[in-house]
């Protein structure tokens, strides 16, 4: 198996998915180098070079998981360092505000994947939300794969059309 035409075939794809899974480009870009590192490292255990996506994809999804439970443990490790030296810390809840709009996106965003006609909202659940592969979400469906990307990205183009729409008449009502 040729290790740098898969990696490169696939990283890209990959990437996007890190995208949203680690919330910045950054970790993104730190995380995909990690996980191609260790695919790389243990490429031996792929069998199926038709699976290198998936098997890449949930590499970097442990990679990322692992980045997320050191930062976690960070601000434990920075308060008690702060106890020691008798500083007062603030309040670490988010205000109120700030939780009410974040509550109130989350649910445009629920009301817009809910008003997806039934095919486009079944592929997106299963391929953004799920995060199932697409070889997977297809044969789920019963369609091929061309259809399944074919759904997904008229899904998603809808998806953000009416996010826009919303967030646009949300502001002129303000």
């Amino acid at each position: 198996m040729d290790f740098e035409k898969l990696a490169n075939e696939h990283k890209d794809a990959v990437y996007r998915q890190m995208l949203r899974v680690c919330g910045n480009r950054e970790d993104a870009e730190d995380v995909l180098i990690e996980a191609l590192l260790k695919a790389y490292q243990h490429m031996h255990q792929l069998n199926d070079p038709a699976a290198f996506r998936a098997w890449l994809a949930q590499i970097a999804r442990r990679v990322c998981w692992q980045l997320k439970g050191r930062e976690a443990l960070a601000p434990l490790l920075q308060l008690s360092m702060l106890e020691e030296e008798g500083v007062a810390m603030k309040d670490p809840k988010p205000p109120v505000d700030s939780e009410l709009a974040l509550r109130q996106m989350k649910e445009l965003l629920e009301n817009v994947v809910n008003q997806l006609p039934p095919s486009a909202r079944e592929v997106f659940v299963l391929r953004d939300m799920e995060e199932l592969s697409g070889e997977e979400v297809a044969r789920r469906l019963g369609i091929s794969l061309a259809s399944m990307k074919s759904r997904l990205h008229r899904a998603r183009k809808l998806l953000r059309e009416r996010v826009d729409a919303a967030l646009t008449r949300n502001a002129e009502e303000a």
